[in-house]
């Protein structure tokens, strides 16, 4: 049985959540059958329970979330259960908070808080306003699940510019939970990954991964090493680091952490 790193541990992931875009995602952020997590592209499974973990993810790589009074940007915020922690956590560090994404989405958020809120697409309406907004810069910038999506409809090299671009001295961005093509494959050609296929899908044939499949409209290895490439080639420290084996989808994604010196 062949794989299609589409495929959800061999399984289709629910047709709503297989390469969104942008308008698409405006369209779910409306839907009022879906719940929060699926408004932003995640089946329930792969969110609930999961935001401490995440959260905590955060704040190892970010090291200034745990820094009271820092500046925080979150570009493409989403309305699940992470973005209300992120507004709790800033809150109570005293620290500024600016949250990017969509009208749509951003309306599903609850009222209140010190969060200011910046409704438009990065960085194609909004990074000269940002950039006048964060005046020194963002001493965090998360990016979370956000990569896949200009992939397919924007430019990721133009993202990750002009996140950069937006860092204060010391600062650092975490384009995060990036899903990566080459990443799955390797895993389902591993002995553990077909010990997880087999027990996943209850049957005795390994999955069959073509090793050089050409990515099409998936991110691979060659996207993410380019990123990290042109970060450094731009000034930047630039890292590809895993995931936490204790997050739900650890073993076909990754994040880019740049930081500016």
């Amino acid at each position: 049985m062949a794989v299609d790193p589409d495929k959800v541990d061999g399984r289709q992931a629910p047709r709503q959540f297989a390469k969104l875009s942008y308008d698409r995602f405006r369209e779910m952020a409306q839907d009022p059958q879906l719940s929060a997590s699926e408004k932003i592209g995640y089946p329930d499974q792969f969110r609930d329970g999961c935001e401490p973990a995440i959260f905590a993810d955060f704040c190892n790589k970010l090291p200034a979330l745990n820094r009271p009074g820092a500046t925080v940007l979150d570009i493409g915020c989403g309305c699940g259960e992470l973005t209300r922690m992120l507004i709790a956590h800033c809150q109570a560090q005293q620290q500024r908070l600016l949250l990017v994404d969509s009208d749509e989405m951003l309306q599903q958020l609850p009222g209140g808080g010190d969060a200011l809120r910046i409704a438009g697409r990065f960085p194609e309406q909004l990074a000269g306003a940002l950039g006048a907004q964060l005046g020194a810069g963002a001493d965090a910038i998360i990016c979370y699940g956000v990569l896949q999506v200009a992939f397919l409809d924007a430019n990721p090299f133009r993202l990750l510019d002009e996140a950069m671009a937006l860092l204060a001295p010391g600062g650092a961005l975490l384009l995060g939970d990036i899903a990566n093509a080459s990443k799955l494959r390797r895993f389902l050609c591993s002995d553990a990954g077909r010990h997880f296929h087999k027990a996943y899908m209850r049957s005795e044939s390994d999955p069959e991964v073509p090793a050089f499949a050409p990515p099409g409209d998936r991110i691979d290895d060659a996207v993410v090493l380019g990123l990290m490439q042109r970060a450094r080639n731009a000034g930047f420290d630039a890292y590809v680091l895993p995931q936490p084996a204790a997050l739900p989808l650890s073993n076909r994604r990754e994040d880019l952490l740049v930081t500016r010196p």
